[in-house]
């Protein structure tokens, strides 16, 4: 099969597209044909080790010393179940499934082999495959950390990078769960923040949010400290009696198969509507990095594997 082999930690040209042999689902394993993936944030960080101190040994052990070990990244699925391990019941083949799992990635490729266990699921009936790929990552991320936020009905709550893919599925997300959203953005993102159910925008390029006079229950940072030290320093200055800010990168995130069967739900209902910046193929595999690295996406960076 054909596939975007990470060759080294370095610059999005490290990596490269090669003929590797097929995968080969194990006992409880399900092998998807791809027809789309999603690139990530976190695919650039582990790409290009864009960790500092502790953590960047740390994801060495982890992921590799010289590369990725594994060799073909990627974390989001949406294709078709292909073949099934003799012990698996939950899929069967010719399903059409999306999900994300982020230790055993592979998704750079034509095919890839994931446990049944994995946070997967049938795709949204009203939904393509590229639609279905811009669902995960930010979707369960956002959803992780509402829970750990117990966002709920009535609450005012800012979400900082409110444009971004986990930022677009938190301000979604809060809205269902009814509360009053603030989403701070740069100019040219402000529409798309509002048509997502924010009830206020703020542009973070004009205004402060922390010298507004206005307080919130909750504040989330949905970009991570490297790109809003600066802005969340004051972010106490902002928040009601009894409030809480966090950011993305205050815990891991744990994803959920039940929080993508939710998101499947809100997704066929109209509730929930991922949101895609660009397109490419993977034979595009080093441009969409290129475009990912410079930090300002809509949503997200879909790549097509193969027609549908």
């Amino acid at each position: 099969m054909k596939a975007a082999v990470c060759t080294a930690y370095g610059p999005p040209e490290v990596l490269q597209i090669r003929t590797v042999p097929d995968p080969r689902p194990r006992d409880k394993d399900v092998c998807i044909r791809l027809v789309a993936t999603s690139v990530t944030a976190s695919d650039c960080i582990v790409r290009g080790l864009k960790l500092r101190g502790i953590r960047r040994p740390l994801m060495r052990a982890v992921f590799g010393i010289r590369a990725p070990r594994k060799g073909i990244i990627g974390m989001i699925a949406a294709g078709e179940i292909e073949s099934v391990g003799s012990e698996v019941t939950s899929f069967k083949p010719g399903d059409q499934v999306f999900g994300m799992d982020g230790f055993r990635a592979g998704t750079y490729a034509e095919k890839v082999c994931w446990p049944a266990s994995a946070a997967l699921a049938h795709r949204p009936a009203n939904f393509t495959f590229e639609e279905s790929a811009a669902i995960p990552y930010g979707g369960l991320i956002a959803s992780f950390f509402v829970r750990r936020l117990k966002i709920h009905q009535g609450q005012r709550v800012l979400v900082y990078g409110a444009s971004g893919a986990i930022g677009t599925s938190a301000v979604q997300l809060a809205r269902h769960l009814g509360a009053e959203v603030t989403g701070v953005c740069s100019t040219a993102n402000l529409e798309l923040v509002q048509s997502l159910g924010a009830t206020s925008v703020i542009d973070y390029t004009k205004d402060d949010f922390t010298q507004g006079g206005r307080r919130y229950d909750v504040i989330f940072d949905a970009v991570g400290k490297r790109k809003s030290a600066k802005a969340m320093l004051n972010a106490g200055a902002a928040l009601a009696s009894g409030g809480v800010a966090m950011s993305v990168d205050d815990a891991f995130p744990r994803t959920r198969r039940s929080d993508l069967l939710v998101l499947k739900e809100l997704a066929e209902t109209g509730a929930f509507r991922p949101v895609i910046d660009r397109r490419y193929t993977l034979d595009e595999i080093v441009e969409a990095h290129r475009y990912v690295d410079l930090g300002h996406k809509k949503g997200n960076v879909i790549v097509t594997i193969s027609p549908s």
